[in-house]
């Protein structure tokens, strides 16, 4: 049997990715901080104890003959390097990276997007040629970039492949975009407002589709980055009334047709106004990637996750992350007394809304 190291295992990606190279014939190492184990897994995988930042503890791990890395957790310049100095102890490495590594042709990137006129406009579908921001230290877009090209110029020694993970959702997610809605729902909130006349597209990726294309890349060694996204990019309406539907619950949009109307109305984490979506061509073409799974479809498993993590406490307990990246999400009197002042002005409805 081929050996595998997975590292960060224990993640949302980690979990069914261990349980994709498994099944798939691998003898699987998964490691994690805690060195726990997912009860999917079967029981010949073993759980190791790891921290990342250990040169020492990572290189034992990964012993002297490793077929496969599959790092979950590498983040920059030094991770990149981490690996690569063990280049001869190792096949083949899969590595996720993030969508977020891609600037437009004018500069403007995910860093740039707070600034006026400041979002990138992609070409549609976004393809792996796009150019990428210059990496550094500087943010998470110049340090994934970083990753990405100390990865990519050692791939003679230790050919990888980089994941350009969109959006990820599924269970055991830190920062759950589904959040907004199944909370709102939760709340017997039957009334929402979306911006950007609820048209904005950022391209998902289930974590089943990682595991999937983990499990291809493992197959098929090489030097390449390759974006990670489902085969659709619904729109952020049609997510919203695609959770009401697995929730079992009906809710009226109001559609703006524009930015927010005020902070904190109308921004849910989808609400882009420029779509991000992204060509899967190439991981077709050179790893035979075809479709796992539905968006829709893997939405229960995401809400049950999500009801679960909330039971009994304040949603920034459950999801500190997801507080910090987006603030008040749910800021109810704000969009009330909004609504309250008079209806907005924005595309036709679309049906179950206003």
């Amino acid at each position: 049997m081929k050996r595998a190291v997975v590292i960060g295992a224990t993640g949302q990606i980690g979990r069914p990715a261990v349980a994709a190279l498994a099944r798939d014939g691998w003898e699987v190492t998964a490691a994690s901080r805690g060195g726990g184990r997912d009860e999917a897994w079967p029981e010949d995988v073993r759980a190791a104890r790891l921290d990342r930042d250990d040169d020492a503890a990572l290189a034992a791990l990964i012993g002297d003959d490793c077929d496969l890395v599959v790092d979950m957790v590498a983040y920059d310049t030094r991770h990149a390097r981490q690996l690569t100095g063990l280049a001869g102890r190792i096949g083949s490495a899969v590595v996720i990276s993030s969508v977020a590594v891609y600037e437009d042709d004018k500069g403007r990137g995910f860093d740039t997007q707070a600034e006026p006129d400041g979002f990138p406009e992609y070409p549609l579908p976004l393809p792996e040629s796009q150019r990428t921001v210059t990496p550094g230290e500087a943010s998470y877009s110049t340090r994934k970039a970083a990753l990405e090209r100390e990865l990519l110029a050692a791939g003679d020694r230790l050919p990888t492949t980089l994941l350009r993970a969109g959006a990820v959702h599924g269970p055991h997610c830190r920062t759950p975009r589904e959040l907004y809605f199944v909370k709102r729902n939760l709340d017997g909130r039957r009334r929402r407002v979306l911006a950007y006349g609820g048209r904005s597209r950022f391209h998902p990726v289930s974590v089943h589709t990682l595991a999937e294309l983990i499990r291809l890349a493992a197959a098929r060694p090489g030097s390449r980055a390759l974006n990670a996204c489902d085969d659709e990019a619904p729109p952020v309406l049609e997510i919203a009334t695609a959770i009401d539907t697995a929730m079992g619950v009906e809710t009226e949009t109001v559609l703006v047709d524009g930015p927010p109307p005020v902070p904190s109305v109308g921004d849910s984490p989808w609400s882009v106004p420029l779509p991000v979506v992204c060509a899967m061509s190439a991981a077709e073409r050179e790893l035979g990637y075809r479709p796992v799974v539905r968006y829709a479809e893997t939405l229960p498993e995401t809400i049950e996750w999500i009801e679960r993590q909330l039971s009994g406490r304040d949603w920034r307990e459950a999801y500190p992350k997801m507080f910090q990246a987006y603030g008040d999400l749910f800021d109810y009197a704000a969009e009330d007394a909004w609504l309250d002042r008079g209806r907005p002005t924005g595309p036709p409805a679309a049906p179950g809304t206003v």
